[in-house]
């Protein structure tokens, strides 16, 4: 179970001049904060972690980074757990540690990561480098946790299909043509649904922007909020620079009580399931669903034996609002409802988005929700790549009932139809869905289109010509029809 967590923010305001944080210095300080938390004897906690389980750092990359944090705060695990890349692993891991202390495996574990993605770009922002602990040459490898492949296929890539910010605005606009939303009505979905995230960041302690901005304010373009990748300007995007760190103490019932754990800060894993959704974009037959979330929702919560309706509080891994609409659908929460059961944090772009470790602030602030309501169910949903890898939590602060339970969902998930990408086409066709990728100046770059180009097939494409790009950022159609080249530009039908 889950009896300490820890959450560290230093924001630019709150370091003294040339002051720099680095990953392993967070990751200790949220250990020692979640160890603190936990409010019982901090050696006999320590004695029982038998496992530091470290979430991959974007920023920082050492062979074995749990054995300098055993090292920092004096403890003596038997495993060193590194995880592979993605938003879904803290949830993952967490799965992993509830069943094996279910087993008698462990006494207890750290699940943690950092990131300093802000003093990185600072110290390149400054032309200097940062000074960050390595490990010698040779040091063995850290036990890996987690599989990992390229998230594209070589034509998504060339087509541009690359980084975040390029293919959830595909997703996003996939979403708008399915409800055939006008583009006002589409902006004022966006805004509002992100506003009220940033109300919620605005009164959370840790969150990197705690600012409550209008709707307005958010999806209109301006010197401070650039146009990234069609419909999103940046404040509509997860912001990876930032400083910041979470840790998850867990243990037995036993080592718990043996430590002096009062029972208020306990909080227990009911269950959790996993699934991936086709792996990649072409593969997937709606590119405004995902049945990953929805076959491994309705997993943990049938293992756990809840229902969504008694989900009181919960955390939706929040990169960009398609995330959070695509997964309120399928796991049958209300957009307009109650916005903590959407997020605790406020999200990647306000609470902020440390690479790979998001989720285990969102766990982190989803047990203080519980704390303050005991008895209710939390549930909390992690999400890594293009929402390509999916796990999601039950919690609650009473134990489940029969132990706790964990299902991988992948095989229904495989059953589904799949699609796949014609490489070699050229001629006529529809645009599924688009996004205009746009340079750091705010100027649009080049186009990228999804087109279906026959039974379960699509191509990609893109386009470069001005005048057309404008057509696609502010021409109210809800699709266009085209001419797809051999060379893979795409030329709008007059």
């Amino acid at each position: 179970m889950l009896v300490g967590v820890g959450q560290v923010t230093v924001r630019p305001a709150d370091r003294g001049e040339g002051e720099s944080p680095e990953p392993l210095e967070l990751m200790e300080r949220a250990a020692r904060a979640a160890i603190d938390d936990a409010g019982g004897d901090p050696s006999r906690l320590l004695s029982s972690i038998g496992s530091i389980r470290v979430v991959r750092s974007l920023q920082w990359n050492v062979p074995d980074p749990g054995s300098l944090l055993a090292q920092r705060i004096g403890a003596t695990p038997a495993e060193s757990l590194h995880s592979a890349i993605g938003g879904n692993t803290p949830q993952a891991l967490m799965a992993d540690t509830a069943s094996a202390i279910a087993a008698g495996r462990l006494d207890g574990a750290l699940v943690l990561g950092a990131e300093c993605g802000y003093a990185r770009a600072s110290a390149r922002r400054a032309g200097t480098r940062v000074e960050w602990t390595e490990q010698a040459p040779g040091t063995p490898a850290a036990t890996p946790f987690g599989t990992d492949r390229a998230p594209t296929t070589e034509l998504e890539a060339a087509r541009g299909l690359m980084i975040p910010v390029h293919v959830y605005p595909l997703i996003e606009n996939a979403l708008r043509m399915s409800e055939g939303w006008s583009l006002d009505e589409h902006r004022g979905h966006i805004g509002r649904l992100w506003s009220r995230f940033s109300e919620v960041a605005a009164g959370n302690p840790y969150a990197w922007f705690p600012t409550a901005l209008t709707p307005e304010e958010i999806v209109l373009p301006g010197p401070r909020n650039r146009m990234i990748g069609f419909p999103y300007p940046k404040l509509c995007t997860a912001n990876i620079q930032v400083d910041q760190g979470a840790a998850l103490l867990c243990c037995s019932a036993e080592a718990a009580q043996g430590a002096g754990v009062p029972r208020d800060r306990w909080i227990f894993p009911l269950a959790s399931a996993e699934a991936n959704d086709h792996w990649y974009l072409s593969e997937r037959a709606e590119l405004s669903r995902s049945p990953a979330i929805r076959l491994a929702g309705a997993a943990a919560m049938g293992l756990a034996g809840v229902g969504i309706d008694d989900v009181a509080v919960a955390d939706l891994y929040s990169c960009f609002p398609c995330v959070v609409r695509i997964a309120a659908r399928e796991l049958g929460i209300a957009l307009d409802g109650d916005v903590g059961r959407l997020t605790r944090t406020g999200g990647l772009t306000f609470g902020g988005g440390p690479g790979n470790n998001y989720t285990t602030h969102g766990i982190a602030s989803l047990a203080g929700a519980l704390r303050e309501r005991p008895g209710s169910i939390g549930l909390a949903t992690g999400l890594g790549w293009f929402a390509t890898k999916h796990a999601v939590g039950v919690y609650s602060t009473e134990p489940p009932f029969g132990g706790f339970r964990s299902e991988n969902v992948q095989s229904s998930v495989d059953e589904l139809e799949t699609w796949h990408a014609d490489e070699d086409f050229a001629g006529p066709c529809e645009v599924e869905t688009f996004t205009v990728a746009y340079d750091r100046d705010g100027a649009p770059e080049r186009g990228i289109v999804a087109c279906r180009v026959g039974p379960g097939t699509r191509a990609w494409g893109n386009v470069t010509d001005p005048e057309q790009l404008s057509v696609l950022t502010t021409s109210e159609e809800a699709g266009w029809s085209g001419t797809l080249r051999a060379d893979g530009v795409f030329d709008l039908a007059d």
